[in-house]
């Protein structure tokens, strides 16, 4: 399309993580299909990149985005950011002066940071893609240690950034409602900056519905036996993702099915999990540790009855759209999840998919151990077309396109 469509995504993500894989390359190939001419910026891990670059270059190529890869740096902490940072910005306005993007689209504050200066420099447009409440997710989560004083200076120095993205971002996205209520309330709020809530979308093709069939299957390849209770786990552990109330949640359940297993597909450490075993007199026999490729986590997280996600329930939460929830609802699996995060307790009450508990204790998990029977039991159509009104991908890009046509439409306006 003509040069009015040129936009420039920026991420400190990359797109060899599992994270670009799912949650930025399949909006902007949706983007793309429409006539936007993008490209990609982001920011690579060195192993990441030499095993999966090929697979990126394909898939961009095929969707015609160009992608520009540099690579992360890690060590020292605080160095290498700031050493990624003037990277970042050379390479930005390298880019920027070759094809004068009308839009730059900024995932995070990392990326918003440059995003700002084109727009006070040039006539491009700033969509703010916040993501999350970020400095206050590294506040919470301990990253950044308000007991020592160059962490207290780092997040009160993204602190009146993220203001001054809030009050001039041509548009914001958010992917809660809580995190937008909140946001309204803050004194950088501009009520003239549209503030759009997009949540976490699922690729529903890919994480299509469930089956007798289809669990049958992931559990043969996993060693599980089919009359087994199976509960799984998606994702990371450790940070704000609370292994140890899972793990005891699963010691309660054990009591009432001895020969329940807990499948955890992750990319994490098998000795995080093993090694806090003991405490809750679980046998390693009782877990299943899998990692999966993104093709191989919809087959194997179809061998379980029920997931089960607990996460921090801390101020930066309410911005929180978890990835996994769309996908396990996808499948049509049921999940136990706890409020505090997010809209996760409105969606499952709206979708009636699963158990929220509101406090973590025996006897919260005991309740959940003996309504175990009636999750079982909730129709996995039923969970998906409830799940589709609020993850479906193909409405995520609906809405992004709705905002990068209302940017375009409006790009001469400052």
């Amino acid at each position: 399309m003509g040069s009015e469509k040129k936009v420039l995504y920026i991420t400190y993500d990359g797109m060899t993580d599992s994270l670009g894989q799912s949650q930025v390359l399949p909006y902007l190939i949706g983007l793309s299909r429409k006539g936007y001419e993008i490209t990609i910026l982001s920011f690579e891990k060195k192993q990441r990149f030499n095993k999966y670059r090929n697979i990126i270059e394909k898939i961009t190529a095929e969707a015609k985005i160009e992608w520009v890869p540099i690579s992360f740096t890690s060590k020292p902490p605080v160095a290498a950011k700031y050493y990624d940072m003037v990277r970042m910005k050379l390479k930005v306005f390298s880019l920027y002066n070759k094809n004068k993007y009308d839009l730059i689209h900024c995932r995070s504050y990392l990326a918003a940071d440059l995003g700002l200066t084109i727009k006070r420099k040039e006539k491009a447009k700033f969509l703010f893609d916040m993501r999350g409440f970020w400095a206050d997710e590294k506040k919470d989560g301990g990253s950044w240690n308000q007991d020592k004083l160059i962490f207290r200076k780092i997040y009160r120095y993204y602190k009146k950034k993220e203001a001054q993205f809030v009050h001039d971002a041509d548009c914001i996205i958010s992917l809660t409602e809580s995190g937008k209520n909140e946001m309204m309330r803050w004194p950088s709020y501009n009520p003239q900056v549209p503030l759009k809530v997009i949540p976490c979308c699922a690729d529903m093709d890919h994480f299509s519905l469930t089956s007798p069939a289809a669990k049958k299957a992931g559990r043969d390849m996993l060693g599980i036996s089919g009359d087994e209770l199976v509960i799984s786990y998606l994702g990371s552990i450790g940070s704000w993702y609370m292994l140890n109330e899972m793990l005891e949640l699963f010691s309660v359940i054990k009591e009432k099915y001895i020969d329940s297993k807990f499948l955890f597909i992750t990319h994490s450490s098998p000795g995080l999990i093993f090694s806090e075993l003991e405490k809750y007199k679980i046998s390693p026999h009782d877990i299943v540790v899998k990692e999966a490729t993104r093709n191989e986590v919809p087959v194997f997280m179809k061998a379980s009855d029920i997931s089960v996600s607990f996460i921090k329930p801390v101020y930066s939460k309410l911005s929180s759209s978890p990835t996994k929830l769309g996908e396990v609802l996808s499948m049509g699996i049921p999940v136990i999840v706890n409020s505090g995060v997010g809209d996760v307790e409105e969606i499952i009450k709206q979708t009636e998919a699963g158990y929220v508990i509101n406090s973590f204790n025996k006897n919260e998990y005991s309740k959940v151990a003996e309504c175990l029977g009636m999750l079982t039991r909730i129709s996995p159509s039923s969970i998906r077309e409830k799940a589709e009104v609020i993850y479906s991908l193909k409405q995520g890009i609906e809405k992004y396109a709705e905002c990068y046509s209302y940017l375009l439409e409006n790009k001469g306006e400052k």
